[in-house]
């Protein structure tokens, strides 16, 4: 008899979000934590968010680079255990908040302590810490020499001129001419190390906290957001494999039409693929951009997947959404590709939105798992797919997502008839509502069960990390004593209960 698909289930939190006392959550002490936490819930999941460097908005789905580590993640800690930082005196982050991130104070001031670590390693890193970054450096070549350059590069125009897009830089470096980029090469050497440094940094102390969560049984899901921004050394490394003008600026943008977000859709404002040129060269990019994501998790989840079945093209010049057009992606061939070149693909498919045959034909083709959101469910007919009981096995379910509201505060928000579903649906209230939510997409047929962790804290919207559309976001952070024993005792019981945690070998196979 073949053996049950495996039940797991876990939680959602970008590390930005951990307690920590240095203005941000990072890579350190708290990252163990969290994941010994994870491990007490009976959790086998940690779904991160993009761990790329934020852009506009704090926001990591606008980033400066589709394969470098967002330097704010970086912790403190290992560099003043190397030697080469001093311990920030306490008063330095005396002011920073607990439970959000001021990113105008807190980010200078990290960036700060790793130009210091920077020097301190070019003072008195050993031979054999100098030969690992030197060797790494290497290894990640391919992206990371044309990363470095942008961001010496990008310094310095927003030094000189104020200048904060690519195309306004001298045009000879705008145009990547091979001369220009030797003199800036040799003109910002040190420069260049630096952020080559920050990177493998970041890298180390991710590979670490991985090998931490993987010891004790914890699986990491990355993320991929489909476009990239055009203030990104990607765009300005390779202009030709997106849609822009003969300045380089975008010729159309990215985003998608009215949905249940927005009524006028969403502007997102990113560059389009060329696929044509995308293909031509065996969707190299891609590979080496995929080959990365899963070098640094165990599943990636491609945010916008239907974008590659048909993405919304939005004039460059329009002010909204509404105008824009369906075109039609790379479909298969990307994915074949992908398959072809990196084996079994542990992708998860998020596939919400205006979702049409087309999508779902790609999805399952591949077998890859799509999402369920419990929060859309409800106002509708009992044939709703995102209600729990017309849950596929393949697909991650879950309260909510980072986009949407808590499942608190979303309940809070509910219209009457929407209300009367609920309470229909999960039944009247015995226990607080968002352990009845969590109990709702813990007992469904999916595999993978995914749970914010605003929504194991009973969080109301004061809470919310992210909304679509909006400025002001990513800012959120728990601490460690708003949780206390009930949510990872709570959590451990509903996951066992409904067999989301493996069982022992001597464990029977049935209550009989």
């Amino acid at each position: 008899m073949p053996a049950p698909p495996l039940r797991r289930s876990g939680i959602l939190l970008h590390p930005s979000c951990l307690p920590g006392p240095h203005g941000s959550g990072d890579l350190g002490p708290a990252s163990r934590h969290f994941v010994d936490w994870l491990v007490a819930a009976g959790q086998q999941l940690w779904q991160v968010l993009p761990l790329t460097p934020i852009g506009p908005g704090n926001s990591p789905y606008a980033s400066v680079s589709a394969f470098a580590g967002n330097p704010l993640l970086i912790a403190l800690e290992p560099l003043v255990e190397a030697g080469w930082l001093a311990p920030p005196r306490a008063e330095e982050c005396a002011d920073f908040g607990q439970d959000h991130i001021d990113f105008d104070r807190v980010t200078p001031w990290r960036m700060a302590r790793l130009r210091t670590a920077w020097q301190g390693f070019g003072a008195r890193a050993t031979a054999a810490q100098r030969e690992a970054f030197s060797r790494w450096s290497t290894g990640q070549a391919g992206w990371l020499d044309d990363y470095a350059l942008f961001m010496a590069l990008d310094a310095e125009a927003r030094a000189l001129h104020g200048q904060h897009d690519w195309t306004g830089w001298e045009p000879a470096l705008a145009s990547r001419q091979t001369a220009a980029l030797a003199q800036a090469r040799a003109r910002h050497a040190d420069e260049i190390l630096h952020w080559k440094f920050v990177q493998w940094c970041f890298d180390c102390q991710w590979t670490a906290l991985r090998s931490y969560a993987a010891e004790r049984g914890i699986g990491m899901v990355g993320d991929l957001p489909i476009f990239v921004a055009h203030h990104s050394a990607d765009c300005w490394a390779h202009p030709g494999m997106f849609w822009l003008d003969a300045r380089g600026a975008p010729a159309a943008v990215a985003g998608v039409p009215p949905d249940f977000f927005s009524a006028t859709g969403q502007h997102w404002g990113n560059p389009l693929y060329r696929w044509d040129v995308c293909a031509a060269d065996g969707y190299a990019w891609w590979l080496a951009r995929m080959r990365r994501q899963l070098a640094q998790a165990d599943m990636v989840r491609i945010d916008h997947f239907r974008g590659f079945a048909a993405y919304w093209e939005i004039p460059a010049d329009a002010p909204s959404a509404v105008h824009g057009r369906w075109r039609p992606g790379p479909g298969k061939a990307l994915f074949e590709r992908l398959q072809a070149g990196l084996g079994s693909l542990p992708i998860i498919a998020e596939d919400l939105g205006v979702i049409t045959e087309d999508v779902r034909a790609l999805r399952d083709r591949f077998s890859l798992p799509g999402m369920r959101i419990l929060q859309f469910g409800f106002g509708g007919r009992s044939d709703h797919p995102y209600l729990p009981h017309n849950y596929r096995t393949n697909s991650v379910a879950y309260t909510g997502t980072h986009d949407n509201d808590t499942v608190v505060g979303w309940w809070n928000a509910c219209s009457e008839a929407e209300r009367r579903h609920v309470l229909d649906y999960l039944g009247e209230p015995n226990e607080a509502f968002h352990w009845r939510a969590i109990r709702a997409v813990s007992a469904s047929v999916a595999d993978t069960a995914i749970f914010p962790m605003q929504d194991v804290l009973g969080l109301d919207s004061r809470h919310r990390l992210n909304t679509p559309g909006s400025v002001g976001c990513w800012t959120w952070r728990f601490r460690w004593d708003w949780v206390g024993p009930e949510p990872a005792e709570r959590l451990h019981q509903l996951t066992r209960t409904y067999g989301r945690v493996p069982l022992p070998p001597e464990a029977p196979a049935s209550y009989d």
